[in-house]
Protein backbone atom coordinates (compact mmCIF):
# COMPACT_ATOMS: atom_id res chain seq x y z
CA UNK A 1 0.00 0.00 0.00
CA UNK A 2 2.67 2.73 0.89
CA UNK A 3 4.47 1.39 -2.51
CA UNK A 4 1.15 2.48 -4.31
CA UNK A 5 1.11 5.48 -2.38
CA UNK A 6 4.75 6.51 -3.45
CA UNK A 7 3.92 5.51 -7.05
CA UNK A 8 0.89 7.62 -6.88
CA UNK A 9 3.31 10.48 -5.14
CA UNK A 10 5.51 10.44 -7.96
CA UNK A 11 3.71 10.42 -10.60
CA UNK A 12 1.18 13.17 -9.68
CA UNK A 13 4.46 15.42 -8.82
CA UNK A 14 5.74 14.82 -12.26
CA UNK A 15 2.51 16.05 -13.75
CA UNK A 16 2.65 19.42 -11.75
CA UNK A 17 6.21 19.32 -13.46
CA UNK A 18 5.20 19.22 -16.62
CA UNK A 19 2.58 21.81 -16.10
CA UNK A 20 4.58 24.00 -14.38
CA UNK A 21 7.20 23.61 -17.29
CA UNK A 22 4.49 23.75 -19.69
CA UNK A 23 3.10 27.39 -17.97
CA UNK A 24 6.95 28.67 -18.65
CA UNK A 25 6.74 27.79 -22.52
CA UNK A 26 6.24 31.70 -23.97
CA UNK A 27 7.23 35.41 -22.44
CA UNK A 28 5.91 38.45 -22.90
CA UNK A 29 7.87 41.06 -24.67
CA UNK A 30 7.12 44.72 -24.15
CA UNK A 31 8.40 47.90 -25.99
CA UNK A 32 9.17 50.87 -23.22
CA UNK A 33 9.87 54.34 -24.14
CA UNK A 34 7.03 56.21 -26.08
CA UNK A 35 5.33 57.57 -23.51
CA UNK A 36 6.75 59.23 -20.28
CA UNK A 37 3.50 58.50 -18.12
CA UNK A 38 4.46 54.98 -18.38
CA UNK A 39 6.05 54.49 -15.08
CA UNK A 40 10.31 54.11 -15.75
CA UNK A 41 12.07 51.41 -17.07
CA UNK A 42 13.16 50.12 -13.65
CA UNK A 43 9.54 50.30 -12.70
CA UNK A 44 8.55 48.14 -15.93
CA UNK A 45 10.91 45.80 -14.67
CA UNK A 46 9.85 45.40 -11.08
CA UNK A 47 6.45 44.04 -12.65
CA UNK A 48 7.44 40.27 -12.96
CA UNK A 49 5.62 40.25 -16.21
CA UNK A 50 8.13 40.50 -18.51
CA UNK A 51 11.20 38.89 -19.97
CA UNK A 52 11.93 40.77 -23.07
CA UNK A 53 11.61 44.85 -22.76
CA UNK A 54 12.15 46.62 -25.86
CA UNK A 55 13.71 50.24 -25.75
CA UNK A 56 11.83 52.16 -28.25
CA UNK A 57 13.60 53.77 -30.86
CA UNK A 58 16.56 54.52 -32.18
CA UNK A 59 14.72 56.52 -34.96
CA UNK A 60 17.05 58.12 -36.64
CA UNK A 61 20.16 56.77 -38.58
CA UNK A 62 21.62 55.55 -41.16
CA UNK A 63 22.57 57.48 -45.01
CA UNK A 64 24.59 59.51 -43.39
CA UNK A 65 22.51 61.21 -40.48
CA UNK A 66 23.59 61.23 -36.90
CA UNK A 67 22.14 58.93 -35.04
CA UNK A 68 19.55 59.83 -32.06
CA UNK A 69 17.09 57.75 -29.79
CA UNK A 70 13.88 59.43 -28.81
CA UNK A 71 12.21 58.14 -25.75
CA UNK A 72 9.32 60.25 -25.86
CA UNK A 73 8.68 62.16 -22.48
CA UNK A 74 11.20 60.02 -20.51
CA UNK A 75 14.50 61.71 -20.89
CA UNK A 76 16.03 64.42 -23.61
CA UNK A 77 19.07 62.71 -25.68
CA UNK A 78 19.90 66.29 -26.93
CA UNK A 79 21.41 67.18 -23.58
CA UNK A 80 22.95 63.32 -22.63
CA UNK A 81 19.86 63.35 -20.48
CA UNK A 82 19.49 59.60 -20.83
CA UNK A 83 22.47 58.47 -19.47
CA UNK A 84 20.65 57.79 -16.55
CA UNK A 85 18.72 54.89 -17.53
CA UNK A 86 22.36 52.98 -17.15
CA UNK A 87 21.72 51.64 -13.76
CA UNK A 88 17.62 51.16 -14.51
CA UNK A 89 19.05 49.08 -17.38
CA UNK A 90 21.45 46.89 -15.19
CA UNK A 91 18.22 46.30 -12.96
CA UNK A 92 16.28 44.73 -15.12
CA UNK A 93 19.29 42.65 -16.22
CA UNK A 94 19.99 41.61 -13.12
CA UNK A 95 16.46 39.99 -13.00
CA UNK A 96 17.39 38.18 -15.73
CA UNK A 97 15.53 40.38 -18.54
CA UNK A 98 16.92 40.93 -21.62
CA UNK A 99 17.09 45.11 -22.73
CA UNK A 100 16.85 45.62 -26.41
CA UNK A 101 17.36 48.96 -28.43
CA UNK A 102 14.49 49.18 -30.94
CA UNK A 103 15.64 50.82 -34.50
CA UNK A 104 12.87 52.07 -36.23
CA UNK A 105 9.39 52.65 -35.67
CA UNK A 106 6.33 54.08 -37.65
CA UNK A 107 7.64 57.49 -37.62
CA UNK A 108 11.50 57.61 -37.70
CA UNK A 109 14.10 59.03 -40.39
CA UNK A 110 16.41 56.19 -41.40
CA UNK A 111 17.72 53.86 -44.09
CA UNK A 112 20.62 51.79 -45.24
CA UNK A 113 22.37 53.29 -48.75
CA UNK A 114 24.84 50.43 -49.04
CA UNK A 115 27.03 47.85 -47.59
CA UNK A 116 29.06 49.99 -46.02
CA UNK A 117 26.43 52.19 -44.14
CA UNK A 118 25.00 49.19 -42.68
CA UNK A 119 28.66 48.72 -41.62
CA UNK A 120 29.40 51.82 -40.35
CA UNK A 121 25.87 51.68 -38.02
CA UNK A 122 26.61 48.25 -37.14
CA UNK A 123 30.03 49.29 -35.31
CA UNK A 124 27.83 52.65 -34.00
CA UNK A 125 25.28 50.64 -32.17
CA UNK A 126 28.43 48.15 -30.67
CA UNK A 127 30.58 50.96 -29.89
CA UNK A 128 27.66 52.84 -28.27
CA UNK A 129 24.99 50.58 -27.15
CA UNK A 130 26.55 47.12 -26.98
CA UNK A 131 29.98 45.44 -25.71
CA UNK A 132 32.21 48.36 -27.64
CA UNK A 133 33.46 51.62 -26.21
CA UNK A 134 32.45 54.96 -26.86
CA UNK A 135 32.74 58.36 -24.53
CA UNK A 136 29.34 59.61 -25.45
CA UNK A 137 27.00 56.11 -24.84
CA UNK A 138 23.61 58.08 -24.92
CA UNK A 139 22.23 55.05 -22.34
CA UNK A 140 25.42 55.79 -20.24
CA UNK A 141 27.33 52.63 -19.73
CA UNK A 142 25.21 49.81 -19.18
CA UNK A 143 25.58 47.20 -21.89
CA UNK A 144 22.49 46.12 -23.78
CA UNK A 145 21.70 42.71 -24.85
CA UNK A 146 20.28 43.22 -28.46
CA UNK A 147 19.37 44.77 -30.99
CA UNK A 148 15.48 44.74 -32.74
CA UNK A 149 14.29 45.97 -35.79
CA UNK A 150 11.05 47.64 -36.03
CA UNK A 151 11.65 48.75 -39.89
CA UNK A 152 8.43 50.21 -41.35
CA UNK A 153 9.84 52.62 -43.70
CA UNK A 154 12.76 53.89 -45.79
CA UNK A 155 13.32 50.54 -48.30
CA UNK A 156 14.09 47.55 -48.21
CA UNK A 157 17.88 46.91 -48.56
CA UNK A 158 20.75 46.30 -46.01
CA UNK A 159 19.00 45.22 -43.03
CA UNK A 160 19.74 41.59 -43.67
CA UNK A 161 23.63 42.46 -43.77
CA UNK A 162 22.94 45.36 -40.34
CA UNK A 163 21.70 42.01 -38.37
CA UNK A 164 24.41 39.86 -39.86
CA UNK A 165 27.19 42.35 -38.79
CA UNK A 166 25.63 43.04 -35.41
CA UNK A 167 25.26 39.37 -34.76
CA UNK A 168 29.22 39.04 -35.40
CA UNK A 169 29.92 40.88 -32.65
CA UNK A 170 28.51 37.98 -30.32
CA UNK A 171 32.84 36.44 -30.99
CA UNK A 172 33.86 39.20 -29.04
CA UNK A 173 32.17 37.66 -25.58
CA UNK A 174 28.66 38.75 -24.53
CA UNK A 175 25.85 37.41 -27.23
CA UNK A 176 23.86 39.61 -29.01
CA UNK A 177 20.73 39.05 -29.43
CA UNK A 178 18.56 40.17 -33.05
CA UNK A 179 14.86 40.79 -32.88
CA UNK A 180 11.80 42.00 -35.06
CA UNK A 181 8.92 43.43 -35.17
CA UNK A 182 7.47 42.85 -38.94
CA UNK A 183 3.95 43.18 -39.82
CA UNK A 184 1.55 40.10 -40.24
CA UNK A 185 1.20 39.67 -44.15
CA UNK A 186 3.85 37.23 -45.04
CA UNK A 187 6.84 38.09 -46.29
CA UNK A 188 7.33 41.54 -44.14
CA UNK A 189 7.80 44.16 -47.14
CA UNK A 190 10.36 45.91 -45.22
CA UNK A 191 12.98 43.51 -43.70
CA UNK A 192 10.95 39.68 -45.40
CA UNK A 193 14.40 39.22 -46.94
CA UNK A 194 16.46 39.66 -43.71
CA UNK A 195 14.77 37.65 -42.16
CA UNK A 196 16.04 35.14 -43.90
CA UNK A 197 19.17 35.02 -43.19
CA UNK A 198 19.00 32.92 -40.25
CA UNK A 199 20.48 35.39 -37.86
CA UNK A 200 17.25 36.66 -35.80
CA UNK A 201 17.01 35.01 -32.64
CA UNK A 202 13.36 36.39 -31.82
CA UNK A 203 10.76 37.35 -34.17
CA UNK A 204 7.85 39.39 -32.86
CA UNK A 205 5.12 39.96 -35.71
CA UNK A 206 2.54 42.53 -35.53
CA UNK A 207 -0.64 40.86 -35.76
CA UNK A 208 -2.56 44.02 -35.15
CA UNK A 209 -3.68 47.29 -37.47
CA UNK A 210 -3.34 44.12 -40.64
CA UNK A 211 -6.97 42.86 -41.11
CA UNK A 212 -6.01 40.04 -43.25
CA UNK A 213 -3.91 38.31 -41.03
CA UNK A 214 -5.10 39.06 -37.48
CA UNK A 215 -7.58 37.79 -35.47
CA UNK A 216 -11.02 38.77 -35.67
CA UNK A 217 -14.15 37.70 -33.06
CA UNK A 218 -15.04 34.33 -33.84
CA UNK A 219 -12.71 33.59 -36.49
CA UNK A 220 -9.03 32.60 -35.87
CA UNK A 221 -8.51 31.24 -39.80
CA UNK A 222 -6.10 34.23 -41.23
CA UNK A 223 -4.40 34.28 -37.71
CA UNK A 224 -3.67 31.02 -37.80
CA UNK A 225 -2.93 30.56 -41.64
CA UNK A 226 -0.52 33.76 -41.46
CA UNK A 227 1.16 32.00 -37.75
CA UNK A 228 1.50 28.95 -39.98
CA UNK A 229 3.45 30.78 -42.78
CA UNK A 230 6.06 32.94 -40.50
CA UNK A 231 6.47 29.73 -38.01
CA UNK A 232 7.27 27.21 -41.01
CA UNK A 233 9.41 30.08 -43.06
CA UNK A 234 11.25 31.99 -40.70
CA UNK A 235 14.86 30.34 -39.49
CA UNK A 236 13.97 32.43 -35.76
CA UNK A 237 14.57 30.58 -32.45
CA UNK A 238 11.52 31.88 -31.07
CA UNK A 239 8.58 33.90 -32.92
CA UNK A 240 6.10 35.67 -31.06
CA UNK A 241 2.62 36.90 -31.40
CA UNK A 242 2.34 40.59 -31.06
CA UNK A 243 -0.68 42.04 -29.80
CA UNK A 244 -2.11 45.56 -28.29
CA UNK A 245 -2.40 45.52 -24.81
CA UNK A 246 -5.20 47.37 -24.84
CA UNK A 247 -7.90 48.65 -27.77
CA UNK A 248 -6.44 52.12 -27.81
CA UNK A 249 -3.07 50.82 -28.18
CA UNK A 250 -3.64 49.88 -32.02
CA UNK A 251 -6.67 50.90 -34.65
CA UNK A 252 -7.48 46.94 -35.01
CA UNK A 253 -6.26 43.60 -33.56
CA UNK A 254 -7.04 43.80 -30.36
CA UNK A 255 -8.06 40.28 -28.30
CA UNK A 256 -9.78 40.19 -25.15
CA UNK A 257 -8.10 37.92 -22.68
CA UNK A 258 -10.86 35.38 -22.75
CA UNK A 259 -10.11 34.97 -26.39
CA UNK A 260 -6.57 34.51 -25.98
CA UNK A 261 -6.62 32.40 -23.82
CA UNK A 262 -9.47 29.82 -25.10
CA UNK A 263 -9.00 30.40 -28.57
CA UNK A 264 -6.12 31.47 -29.47
CA UNK A 265 -3.05 30.48 -27.30
CA UNK A 266 -3.92 26.87 -27.71
CA UNK A 267 -3.78 26.74 -31.23
CA UNK A 268 -0.17 28.75 -31.83
CA UNK A 269 1.48 27.14 -28.57
CA UNK A 270 1.88 24.22 -30.66
CA UNK A 271 4.67 25.48 -32.62
CA UNK A 272 7.90 24.31 -31.70
CA UNK A 273 8.66 28.16 -32.47
CA UNK A 274 6.50 29.44 -30.03
CA UNK A 275 7.91 32.07 -27.99
CA UNK A 276 5.04 34.23 -26.31
CA UNK A 277 3.40 37.30 -26.69
CA UNK A 278 4.70 40.71 -27.77
CA UNK A 279 2.62 44.00 -26.57
CA UNK A 280 2.69 47.24 -27.95
CA UNK A 281 3.50 49.02 -25.71
CA UNK A 282 4.40 49.42 -21.72
CA UNK A 283 1.91 52.79 -21.56
CA UNK A 284 -1.40 50.72 -22.73
CA UNK A 285 -0.25 47.50 -20.29
CA UNK A 286 -0.37 49.73 -17.45
CA UNK A 287 -3.56 51.16 -17.92
CA UNK A 288 -4.87 47.75 -18.69
CA UNK A 289 -3.30 45.22 -16.66
CA UNK A 290 -3.33 42.70 -20.09
CA UNK A 291 -0.01 41.43 -19.40
CA UNK A 292 -0.97 40.32 -15.77
CA UNK A 293 -4.21 38.82 -16.75
CA UNK A 294 -2.23 36.19 -19.28
CA UNK A 295 1.16 36.28 -18.21
CA UNK A 296 0.42 32.63 -16.20
CA UNK A 297 -1.30 31.17 -19.96
CA UNK A 298 1.32 32.63 -21.72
Amino acid sequence: MAFRSAISLTFFSLVLLLLAIGSKAGGIAIYWGQNGNEGTLKETCATGNYEYVILSFLATFGNGQTPMINLAGHCDPYSNGCTGLSSDIKSCQAKGIKVLLSLGGASGSYSLTSTADAKSVATYLWNNFLGGQSSSRPLGAAVLDGIDFDIEGGTNQHWGELAGFLSAYSKKGKKVYISAAPQCPFPDAWIGNALKTGVFDYVWVQFYNNPPCQYTPGNIGNLKDAWKAWTSDIPANKIFLGLPASPEAAGSGFIPVADLKSKVLPVIKGSSKYGGVMLWSMYYDDQSGYSSSIKNYV
